[in-house]
């Protein structure tokens, strides 16, 4: 029998993987019987998410375009700048561009808090409003919050909860790691990914709700609901044991992750957003001059919800729908994922672990052989053995309608031999590398999540 949180001593271990699969086959609770209505009716409530001209953000206490660098920045110095990044690299088809680029010093709370209920965890879940996301209202962490926020430079409310994550002795930790964000979009941008298990009791905002992972299972399953902080935060659990039975030594994949950062030179230079060829900027939006993947627009929002009722922001807006694909197969019996090691600008590190596939789909549509992303084929066409096929949404607090299609399919024919920048990799290894900071990227976080938890 697995022990109870208040049960156990400070010596006492606790087998969390056990724990985490009690709760993915908890697909229903009497603490939260209706989470599809109760959701439902939050999206019913009357928010407001309106593209508008870039020039309206320009306030005395709103957004500027900077007099000499041209970045579009707070007046407070806070939240986030959009910039523009010069980009040198080794290898590739592409050695060399210039792009606008988030710029966000801050460090976010991404932060879940956990609590067992009749032996069974469940995680506290926000519907929350976002104006870049699709159909406005998505689940989230119980705190999403950069410090820009919970200390409240925006004089809003403060932020829910945010008590258990800035003050120390509030629970037991399950997951305490910064990860990074999307490296072509973001500049060095990361969060604190935080899991905290109490055992006292936790006021329950009418905003709030506790869920199983089997509930939550069900939910990833559906396209937009899961948002992708608590996607990030979720796959940093443990749901899979370490597996020994990897094709390759825990050794031998860290050798050849940091033989790839050893071969790949990258320069990721900022510069001002004025100064980025081949993108233009008028009364409305930033935007390329050529076939390019994404703008930067403003938005007006209104939602009573939030710490604060009204405001503007820019988002970015990509241009289409961003495919992330992970081919599996099992090498000796064991479950490998062909991951690949990517280079991206907005990498602290330069090379994080992707999925097999990720690509802006608009972008590559009659491409030349040579710039067509390599197992695209054994991913698109596979019929049989589809483990997952669902669009989700991404930060919708920086981006605007930004959606990725995440797909998983079992290829057994896929050879074993790849190419140097890929690496079968046993799931268990993975879950264990998902551990630590900048190993993983976050679009392969979320995969490894639909494919454990599903």
């Amino acid at each position: 029998m697995l022990a109870r949180l208040d049960q156990l001593g400070g010596n006492v271990p606790v087998d969390s993987a056990a724990r985490l699969a009690v709760s993915a086959r908890a697909t229903e609770s009497p603490v939260s019987p209706d989470i599809d209505g109760w959701l439902a009716g939050k999206r019913r409530q009357p928010f407001e998410s309106t593209v508008i001209a870039l020039d309206e953000l320009v306030e005395p206490e709103g957004w500027r375009f900077a007099p000499v660098t041209g970045n579009l920045e707070h007046h407070s110095g806070r939240f986030f700048t959009v910039e523009g990044i010069h980009v040198q690299r080794n290898n590739g088809p592409v050695r060399e561009w210039w792009q606008p680029i988030l710029v966000q010093r801050d460090i976010a709370i991404l932060g879940i808090i956990a609590k067992e209920f009749d032996g069974v965890l469940h995680f506290l879940l926000q519907a929350k409003m976002e104006p870049g996301n699709a159909d406005l209202v998505q689940l989230s962490p119980t705190v999403q919050a950069t410090s820009s926020n919970y200390t409240r430079v925006h004089r809003g409310r403060r932020a829910h909860y945010v008590e258990y994550f800035t003050e120390p002795g509030r629970g037991r930790v399950l997951v305490d790691v910064l990860q990074s964000e999307q490296g072509a979009w973001f500049h060095l941008k990361r969060n604190r990914n935080v899991v905290l298990e109490v055992s006292g009791d936790v006021p329950v905002g009418d905003d709030f709700r506790w869920l199983t992972l089997g509930q939550i299972r069900r939910l990833l399953r559906q396209r937009n609901v899961i948002n992708m902080d608590a996607r990030t935060v979720l796959g940093c659990l443990p749901l899979a044991a370490d597996d020994h039975g990897g094709a390759h030594t825990m050794t031998e994949v860290l050798s050849w992750f940091t033989g790839r950062k050893c071969a790949e030179e990258m320069s990721a230079r900022l510069v001002p957003l004025k100064a980025v060829p081949g993108y233009w900027r008028d009364a409305d939006r930033v935007f390329p001059e050529q076939r390019g993947t994404f703008d930067i627009v403003g938005v007006r929002v209104h939602a009573r919800t939030r710490e604060v009722h009204k405001w503007k922001q820019p988002l970015l807006a990509p241009h289409g729908l961003v495919l992330a694909g992970l081919v599996v197969r099992r090498i000796g019996g064991t479950l490998h994922a062909l991951v690949r090691a990517e280079v991206l600008p907005g990498h602290r590190d330069t090379v994080e672990l992707g999925p097999t596939v990720r690509f802006m789909m608009s972008g590559h549509a009659g491409a030349h052989a040579d710039r067509r992303p390599e197992f695209l084929d054994e991913l698109l066409s596979a019929r049989a053995n589809v483990r997952y096929d669902v669009v989700q949404s991404e930060e919708g607090g920086r981006f605007l309608h930004a959606e990725t299609r995440y797909r998983i399919v079992e290829a057994d024919d896929v050879p074993r031999q790849v190419p140097p920048d890929f690496r079968w990799i046993a799931v268990g290894q993975l879950m264990a590398l998902q551990r630590h900071s900048y190993h993983l990227g976050i679009e392969l976080r979320t995969l490894l999540l639909c494919l454990n938890i599903l």
